[in-house]
């Protein structure tokens, strides 16, 4: 089923809207993709706890972010469009990030090993950043019998990972490094109050995609007006701390399937 280019869609960046300055940002970025395409899109608001597999599953879906991990499997009716490439040594100008397992700057935590047996957070289990990508980074040490005296999730946002290490619910979580690299822009204070023990291997970020009923022609016009928003948006790019965006398909992202894959076989099903 295809749709006419014409017929208005939604855009939404709540994975990475991480305050109301950001928010605004990415708004004011999909109004310029809207501009050069000439694709009409309606910024929407899906803040959290609205589940994002209730966006992913929106036919009328022209421009949001999913998680790299159920992107690959397939189970939301999208296709992609672009994917962000992070303003950072750590992506080395591809749409890459990773996981940065965080405690409180003022923990006694100085290396993972000394995290065991404490309390381990997670955000969800369709989070690759959040869950993924943390039980693969901790299956070299897991022998069969829990790393942690308490694994507390799901705190489905990166967010929530962050409110619960400043309150000391928790004693490390996994962080986006992308979301990383926004507070330090837009809220060094709490940046300031954290602190990374260790960061996971890097793999594809999670990108933009719109619902599978939009045509092809209409995701080639929003994939170009991302892929030409350098120039007219180098602003709203800094800001974002971004580099621009990249053209991706599913099979990139293969290797967070393979990630799940070995730790399942393992029987390491979650974090603990």
């Amino acid at each position: 089923m295809s749709r006419p280019g014409d017929i208005p869609l939604v855009a939404n960046a709540r994975m990475y809207a991480v305050n109301p300055a950001v928010r605004t940002a990415w708004a004011a970025l999909f109004g310029g993709v809207a501009r050069r395409s000439g694709v009409t899109l309606t910024v929407i608001d899906h803040a959290a706890p609205a589940p994002l597999e209730e966006l992913w599953s929106r036919p009328d879906l022209g421009l949001a972010f999913i998680c790299g991990y159920p992107f690959a499997g397939g189970s939301f009716p999208v296709r992609p469009v672009a994917a962000p490439i992070p303003a950072s040594p750590l992506a080395a100008g591809q749409p890459f990030y990773a996981s940065h397992l965080m405690v409180h700057a003022e923990s006694r935590i100085a290396t993972l090993a000394e995290s065991f047996g404490g309390r381990l957070g997670w955000t969800v289990a369709h989070s690759q950043s959040g869950f993924n990508a943390l039980r693969s980074h901790l299956l070299p040490h897991w022998q069969g019998k829990p790393l942690y005296a308490q694994s507390v999730g799901p705190l489905v946002t990166p967010r929530r990972v962050i409110d619960a290490l400043l309150a000391g619910e928790i004693d490390i979580g996994p962080l986006d490094s992308y979301v990383h690299d926004l507070l330090r822009a837009h809220e060094p204070e709490t940046a300031a109050r954290l602190r990374i023990v260790e960061t996971t291997a890097p793999r594809p970020m999670p990108l933009l995609v719109a619902s599978d009923t939009v045509d092809a022609a209409t995701i080639t016009r929003l994939r170009e007006a991302l892929l030409a928003a350098g120039a007219e948006a180098a602003m709203l790019l800094a800001g974002l701390r971004l580099s621009g965006f990249a053209a991706v398909e599913r099979q990139d992202y293969d290797a967070l399937l393979t990630d799940a894959h070995k730790a399942d076989e393992a029987g390491y099903k979650a974090p603990e």
